[in-house]
């Protein structure tokens, strides 16, 4: 006859690992659609991207990008690139020169106004990426790239 005091442990242990199976080691997991792509949401923010997560697999990545201002219109670029993202190639007001060498502009959501979302779905290959924001305000002489919108993406096999 088993004791009451095994079961207990036997219980404890079962209890244990559930909950160590439960846990990530950080941010949320990319989410596939039904037609395949990889879904990250994207926050824009003064002066912030915030992608969860950070990074995706190979293929079909469709960004969920929303505008949490509080403030200004913002946009959303994605840059293949080997560059560090706070480096890239600017002008001499800091907006972000899309032409510049060592990167390439893989698609973009313009003008987003405060509290819209839109999606934008993109074909990544494996490698490094900057989510940027490239606007710049006449109005506060403000480029937005330069406050530091922008972040690392990483896209894998």
């Amino acid at each position: 006859m088993v004791s009451k005091r095994i079961w207990r442990l036997v219980g404890l242990m079962a209890a244990g690992a559930l909950a160590l199976a439960g846990c990530t080691s950080g941010g949320a997991s990319p989410t596939a659609d039904g037609g395949g792509a990889t879904t990250v949401a994207v926050t824009l923010q003064e002066w912030a991207v915030v992608p969860a997560p950070n990074s995706a697999p190979a293929g079909d990545v469709t960004f969920e990008i929303t505008n949490d201002g509080p403030e200004d219109i913002h946009e959303f670029v994605v840059i293949k690139t080997d560059l560090d993202v706070g480096e890239l190639p600017t002008d001499a007001d800091g907006v972000l020169d899309e032409g510049g060498e060592g990167m390439v502009v893989i698609d973009e959501v313009e003008d987003l106004l405060v509290g819209e979302t839109q999606t934008l779905t993109v074909s990544l290959d494996s490698g490094s990426y900057a989510l940027v924001c490239n606007v710049w305000d006449d109005e506060e002489g403000k480029a937005h790239y330069r406050m530091g919108m922008y972040t690392a993406f990483t896209v894998t096999d």
